[in-house]
């Protein structure tokens, strides 16, 4: 990512990622480092908005019939990236499952 020319974050990500500052005994550093990565001028907020929800109906529609449902706010973030264009990265295995976007899968490298 430090050499990246554009990086979309959902909103719903980042509803997540507050969602957790607030369980952690390091909420202060991590809204810090959030702040900070947001402000990059690469990076750009994506906001939900009628196309976004145009495609999440798609999407959720067609996991439905197919028998593979995934969590909502997954399926939020699969249609802001596909909305915005943008290849998916991720760590969930799952974000295979939706075809309306590209998904790069990333391994947890260990420490």
């Amino acid at each position: 990512m430090d050499h990246a020319d554009w990086i979309g974050v959902p909103t719903i990500v980042l509803g997540e990622l507050w969602m957790g500052f607030g369980l952690g005994d390091r909420a202060r550093r991590n809204e810090r480092e959030l702040r900070a990565f947001l402000a990059n001028p690469v990076v750009e907020i994506l906001a939900v908005d009628a196309e976004v929800a145009r495609l999440f109906g798609a999407i959720a529609g067609g996991l439905r019939r197919r028998g593979a449902p995934l969590p909502t706010n997954d399926i939020w973030i699969a249609a802001t990236s596909a909305s915005a264009g943008a290849t998916l990265l991720t760590y969930d295995e799952h974000f295979r499952r939706i075809e309306a976007t590209a998904s790069r899968i990333l391994k947890i490298e260990e420490e």
